[in-house]
C-alpha cells in the first residue's frame, strides 16, 4: 500500500491549525519545525528550535505549576514537572496531535515508532513550541501549551522522590554543608532487625528516623529533616 503524501505548505498549516489551534503566519518555520534530523535531503532540520523549545516549554511548565500548587514546596513541585516536560510526555502529547505523519522523517524511524510516538515526535513537539512562540510570541506560545499540559498536571504519575537526594540538593542551594548520617541503635532480631538513624548537618539540628533496613532509617531521618525545615509541605505518599 502506498503512503499517503505527506502536505505541505497551506494544506500543513491547515491541518496543524485544526489540531492545535494555532495558525501559523510563517509557514516555512512551520516546515522546518517539523522536520526531524533523520529527513534525507532536507535543507533544514529542527534541532536549533528543539533546544529552544525545550526552555519555553520548561518556563511555561513551571510557570503553570507555581499558580496551581501555592502551598507546594519545591521538593513537591519538581518531581511533577520533571514528569511533565520528560520526553515521554511530550511523544504522547506528539502522538495526541497526530503528528506522525506530519513530520518530515526517515522512513524507518517512523516506522519503529509507530503506535508509541518515540522521541522523533518528541523532538517534534518541543520545535513547534518554540515555532509558536516566535511566530506568536510568548502568550501564544502560553496557551499553545496549556492546551495540551494543563490537564495532566493534576494527573501525570510522578516518581517517589527520594529523601536523601532532596536533602542533598537542597544543601547545596544554601551551602556547603553535607549531611551525616549516624547509627544511633539498632534493635530486634536479625531476622527483623529495626534502626534509629540520625541525619547530622552543620548549622542544623539533628533529625532522626527509623526503619527495617539502615537505608530506610536514612531515609525517614532525612524525611523528617526536610519537614521540619519546611523544604516539604508533606511527606510523599
Amino acid at each position: 500500500m502506498m503512503a499517503l503524501k505527506r502536505p505541505t505548505g497551506e494544506a500543513l498549516a491547515a491541518l496543524v491549525l485544526a489540531r492545535t489551534g494555532y495558525a501559523f503566519k510563517d509557514i516555512r518555520l512551520l516546515e522546518t519545525a517539523l522536520t526531524h534530523s533523520s529527513a534525507v535531503k532536507a535543507a533544514s532540520n529542527n534541532q536549533r528550535l528543539e533546544f529552544l523549545g525545550d526552555r519555553v516549554l520548561g518556563l511555561m511548565v513551571a510557570d503553570m505549576l507555581f499558580e496551581k500548587f501555592p502551598d507546594a514546596a519545591e521538593g513537591e513541585i519538581a518531581p511533577r514537572f520533571n514528569a511533565l516536560v520528560d520526553a515521554r510526555t511530550c511523544s504522547e502529547i506528539g502522538v495526541e496531535m497526530q503528528l506522525e505523519e506530519l513530520v518530515r522523517a526517515d522512513a524507518a524511524l517512523k516506522m519503529r515508532s509507530r503506535g508509541s510516538g518515540g522521541n522523533y515526535l518528541a523532538d517534534a513537539v518541543e520545535a513547534l513550541i518554540a515555532a509558536v512562540y516566535l511566530d506568536g510570541g510568548i502568550d501564544a506560545a502560553r496557551q499553545f501549551v496549556l492546551r495540551y499540559w494543563e490537564a495532566r498536571a493534576q494527573t501525570v504519575v510522578t516518581k517517589p522522590p527520594n529523601p536523601k537526594s532532596e536533602l542533598q540538593e537542597w544543601l547545596a542551594k544554601i551551602g556547603d554543608a553535607r549531611p551525616e548520617y549516624v547509627i544511633e541503635n539498632r534493635e530486634g532480631p536479625d531476622h527483623q532487625p529495626i534502626f534509629t538513624v540520625s541525619v547530622r548537618v552543620r548549622g542544623l539540628d539533628p533529625a532522626q528516623g527509623t526503619g527495617g533496613s539502615r537505608r530506610a532509617a536514612e531515609e525517614a531521618a532525612a524525611t523528617s529533616l526536610l519537614l521540619r525545615e519546611g523544604v516539604w509541605a508533606n511527606a510523599p505518599a
